[in-house]
């Protein structure tokens, strides 16, 4: 084991012992939510999801089973649009905590004004349905992308593993509060617990802190597949795994890296699989870098939790070298943006190893917590990596070729 692994892994001995009182107060309260505990109350949320393409979907969750929809519009003070959750053979989405709803074909460029409402669900019979209290949110709003915008600007948050206080703190460092995303590369958690650490470790401090007017988009690390809650885990967001979309002047590439380790792995019990998604990922990527839209995008932006290269010598972090790294090449990719290792750095373009530029962020400790903010328009493509003191540890500059 190397000293940057053995770094890596010193931090996994302290426990999950951060409490819902060491976020930051919610910035607006529920309307119409009961003081008692036990009664129906929406329990986090809203928070805001999307692939951009003029359509945005809509998270929450209840702290009991009902049913719920999105009222919207562009004034706010007529939400005279409904939407619900997606219907499945005929079957709205409803008895259920969780809710994600997708309002489709807005329009680019323009404010909508939405709320979220959640009708209790006391009683579910085959012939009678029991209804219970109905509570929504306040009035929230958010501005639907152009995508054929002239410029976009967005953050890079990196493993935090469990530690929700540093989501505000290190956002805090960024004055301008006008981003088109906030990106997750990974590793948010330790290991996958339960429905509480996810409420209490990343979506309540998102919640309170730009999640309700500004969307997230996260990939899974390697800790992400751990745990007795691993398989549940990506239902509470649009997506965990890879994709691809076009925002602006820059094509977005979100790759899912997997574990580090080898799938036989004792820790795993036989049942992983990470080398043939990993393959199947790979697939994926030839086909993409030779789409008309990665190739017409003034910029390629690729974001993968472990690094295509230096991040050691594990089982995971090789084959991602081999796999991506000459797909990477091949598509003359613009930046890469990683986690991972907890070192924070700006790797240059090699010609004869990655032909790209390559930003490793830091954390989770403090010291070593970094947030990386990126703007690019049609010519240039600016990237600065801060650590948690507000100092600038790393920068690169791309032009368009």
């Amino acid at each position: 084991m190397n000293e940057n692994q053995s770094n890596r892994r010193s931090f996994l001995k302290a426990s999950l012992t951060l409490s819902a009182a060491t976020l930051v107060a919610p910035s607006a309260t529920i309307a119409s939510v009961p003081l008692n505990e036990d009664e129906f109350k929406i329990a986090v949320g809203p928070y805001l999801q999307t692939n951009f393409n003029n359509a945005m979907t809509i998270l929450w969750l209840t702290n009991k089973t009902a049913a719920g929809w999105v009222e919207y519009g562009e004034q706010a003070d007529l939400l005279n649009q409904k939407a619900y959750g997606k219907a499945e053979l005929g079957l709205m989405k409803a008895n259920s905590k969780l809710n994600a709803v997708t309002l489709k074909n807005l329009k680019p460029g323009t404010k909508y004004y939405y709320k979220i409402v959640s009708k209790e669900i006391k009683d579910f019979q085959p012939y009678k349905l029991t209804y219970g209290v109905t509570v929504s949110s306040a009035v929230e709003e958010f501005v639907n992308a152009d995508v054929t915008k002239e410029e976009v600007s967005f953050l890079m948050l990196n493993d935090t593993h469990d530690r929700p206080e540093s989501i505000p703190q290190l956002l805090g460092l960024v004055p301008d509060k006008k981003q088109d995303f906030v990106f997750f590369n990974g590793d948010i958690f330790d290991y996958q617990t339960d429905e509480k650490q996810i409420i209490e470790h990343m979506l309540q401090p998102c919640v309170d802190n730009f999640a309700k007017h500004t969307p997230f988009i996260y990939v899974r690390g390697n800790h992400e597949t751990r745990g007795k809650f691993a398989r549940e885990f990506p239902q509470y967001y649009m997506h965990v795994g890879h994709a691809a979309f076009t925002l602006g002047p820059v094509r977005f590439v979100i790759l899912d890296t997997g574990e580090d380790k080898e799938d036989a792995h004792p820790v795993y019990a036989g049942i992983v699989d990470f080398d043939d998604y990993r393959i199947q990922q790979a697939e994926w990527l030839r086909t993409e870098i030779n789409s008309k839209e990665f190739k017409k995008a003034p910029f390629r932006v690729v974001l993968m939790h472990i690094p295509p290269r230096f991040s050691g010598d594990a089982h995971g972090p090789k084959h991602c070298t081999e796999l991506f790294e000459p797909l990477l090449n091949q598509g003359k990719v613009d930046l890469v943006l990683s986690g991972h290792t907890h070192k924070y750095m700006v790797h240059q373009p090699d010609k004869a190893l990655n032909h790209y530029p390559l930003i490793i962020g830091g954390g989770p400790k403090t010291g070593t917590r970094t947030i990386t903010k990126i703007k690019a328009d049609r010519n240039k493509l600016v990237a600065s990596m801060l650590d948690d003191s507000g100092k600038e540890v790393g920068a690169y500059t791309a032009l368009r070729k």
